[in-house]
């Protein structure tokens, strides 16, 4: 392109005021700026679009013609820079969140940013963590929130908050009555379990929180979904070993009873989880404020 939009500005200035110093003036540039950008758009097509007269400038027939085209232009180019000042605000968002977060943290972090921006619509994809991770490297998400540690060299895996699981029982089940004695391996090894299915950073926590006698574990049951463990554990099926997060309300109701096992790290973390390449916008940045906040 052989123009550009200052010099069609200088233009459409000067066939205003017919003066280039009080075109240059209203553009904030100095004379010479405004005479040499002109003058460059004359040159560039070989063309004259005012006749001078002294120090006035009186648009010529090609200039008179020319001048609607360049504010069409300009308008155009205009609304094109609202559209994308606009972007500089919080705005619709596509998240995904593991089932752990997305139960029990992620619908409180998303009424908070609608509250904040009204006009803004989120998006909430619940799923495990592999799931969550294959589509934030496709462009399908602008973030992730998981609960499982990711190797993936395109992704930005970000710590955010700390977690821990917990092992549970039913308070039918002989383990309720142990009054806080914390279970040894050899107990961890006589029970049969209800666990998360691979995939899920649940899932892959527990495996590492088990290193050592992972393999000897009695697994009757892996499900997809934290509210089923809880339930086929209520209904004495066996003991479970989910996020303390969505255990709290069970635990105060007391229809589950927590298990201690000091000798195994239970502790881990939550995590962001944004593509390297893609562009994070105000939105996704409030978003990640309105987490740590939480």
């Amino acid at each position: 392109m052989k123009y550009s939009l200052r010099q069609l500005e200088v233009f459409l200035a000067a066939a205003h005021f017919e003066n280039i110093t009080r075109a240059a003036n209203s553009l904030s540039m100095s004379q010479s700026a405004a005479s040499s950008a002109l003058k460059e758009l004359e040159q560039q097509f070989d063309i004259q679009l005012f006749d001078r007269v002294g120090k006035r400038l009186q648009l010529n027939e090609l200039g008179r013609l020319v001048r609607p085209q360049a504010e069409a232009l300009l308008s155009q180019a205009n609304e094109l820079e609202t559209v994308l000042r606009q972007h500089q605000q919080p705005g619709n968002l596509k998240v995904g969140a593991t089932l752990t977060i997305g139960n029990y943290l992620a619908v409180k972090i998303m009424a908070s940013y609608m509250a904040q921006h009204p006009e803004a619509k989120v998006m909430l994809d619940v799923e495990n963590t592999a799931a969550i991770a294959k589509k934030v490297l496709n462009f399908e998400l602008d973030l992730g929130l998981v609960e499982g540690e990711l190797q993936q060299p395109e992704l930005d895996v970000i710590p955010w908050r700390q977690d821990e699981l917990v092992v549970f029982c039913s308070p039918g089940h002989p383990l309720a009555q142990r009054n806080e004695r914390p279970l040894s391996d050899e107990e961890l090894l006589e029970q049969t379990w209800i666990l998360r299915e691979a995939g899920s950073g649940t899932r892959q926590t527990f495996d590492r929180i088990m290193s050592g006698i992972l393999p000897q574990l009695n697994v009757l049951l892996e499900l997809q979904h934290t509210e089923a463990i809880k339930r086929a554990v209520e209904a004495g099926l066996g003991v479970g070993c989910l996020s303390q997060v969505a255990l709290e309300d069970a635990f105060k109701r007391g229809s589950l009873v927590p298990l201690k096992i000091p000798q195994r790290n239970t502790q881990r973390h939550f995590y962001f989880v944004l593509h390297k390449q893609k562009y994070r916008s105000a939105g996704v940045q409030r978003w990640i404020d309105l987490c740590r906040q939480d």
